[in-house]
């Protein structure tokens, strides 16, 4: 059966290794932890594990931002979506993606926002399966 928590502590190895998968390189694992750590109790961080038993099978970020335009209300910035690719097709991303739309919409959140890799042509059929839709905008990253 497939659960959906928090990620803990104890979780952050499984969490690294998943992180692989979606990046193709392992995160410095002391930075993983001591950021982790800064973060598990900030309210506007909710990082996310669907579970099958103790397998840690995805995950999902969503962060909490607080706007300052009109009503001056909070929307969900969502990073780092990934399913273990030996459980993709059963339900995981789903359940995520269902459960941090829950946390948005408990926290008063007027919209959620996220980017997708232009080449995940799959990745996106699945989002537009949720309802979400490709808007006519341009993105924009600076790497330091």
């Amino acid at each position: 059966m497939l659960s959906i928590r928090k990620i803990g502590k104890a979780d952050l190895p499984d969490l690294n290794g998943l992180y692989e998968e979606l990046t193709g390189h392992k995160s410095n694992e002391a930075k993983l932890s001591s950021v982790f750590e800064s973060l598990e109790y900030n309210d506007n961080y909710l990082l996310l594990g669907a579970f099958k038993g103790d397998t840690l099978t995805g995950s999902l970020m969503g962060v909490i931002c607080q706007d300052l335009v009109g009503e001056c209300k909070s929307f969900m910035v969502i990073e780092n979506v990934v399913v273990a690719s030996g459980f993709r097709r059963q339900g995981v991303g789903r359940a995520l993606m269902q459960a941090i739309e829950r946390e948005a919409r408990e926290r008063n959140c007027t919209y959620i926002i996220f980017v997708s890799g232009g080449q995940r042509a799959e990745a996106h059929k699945f989002y537009e399966q949720l309802g979400y839709r490709e808007e006519n905008v341009v993105g924009f990253r600076k790497h330091f």
